[in-house]
C-alpha cells in the first residue's frame, strides 16, 4: 500500500497505473562495435594525444603519415614514435612501419602481419660461384 501511493507520488496521477509497463530487449546490441580506421598526419609532436587517445577507445586502427614531422624535426620524430611505442605496449598493440613515411597502429584485438625480407634465390646464388 506504501509503494503504491509513493508510484502514483511519483508518476503524478491518482489513478492506477500499474498496467503501464515498459518492455526492454535485452538482445539489442546498445553500441556498433564496428572498427574504425582513423587517418592521422603527424605534424608536431603534441598530436600524438590524439592519437593516443583513439587507440584508448579501444576499436580504433591509426594509419599516421609522419612525412611532415620527418621533413621538420627528426629528434621530435623519434620521441613521438617512442611515446606511442610505450602506449602500444601498455594496450598490447602493434605498431609497424609501413614505407617510409607512414607507421600503422592497431589495438590489443589485431594484429599486423609482418613477413621478413626474402633474399632473391639468384643474389644468393650468384655469392657461391664467385
Amino acid at each position: 500500500m506504501v509503494l503504491k501511493k509513493l508510484r502514483q507520488a511519483l508518476s503524478g496521477s491518482s489513478g492506477n497505473s500499474s498496467d503501464e509497463y515498459l518492455e526492454i530487449d535485452l538482445t539489442q546490441e546498445k553500441k556498433d562495435k564496428k572498427v574504425l580506421v582513423r587517418l592521422f598526419t603527424l605534424r608536431q609532436y603534441e598530436e600524438v594525444n590524439d592519437i593516443l587517445n583513439s587507440l584508448r577507445e579501444g576499436y580504433s586502427i591509426a594509419v599516421v603519415d609522419i612525412k611532415p614531422l620527418r621533413q621538420k624535426d627528426s629528434i621530435e620524430l623519434k620521441r613521438a614514435v617512442s611515446k606511442i611505442k610505450k602506449t602500444v605496449d601498455a594496450i598490447g598493440g602493434n605498431i609497424a612501419g609501413f614505407g617510409e613515411n607512414t607507421i600503422i597502429i592497431t589495438p590489443s584485438f589485431a594484429k599486423i602481419h609482418k613477413e621478413a625480407e626474402k633474399v632473391p634465390k639468384d643474389a644468393s646464388a650468384g655469392n657461391k660461384f664467385m
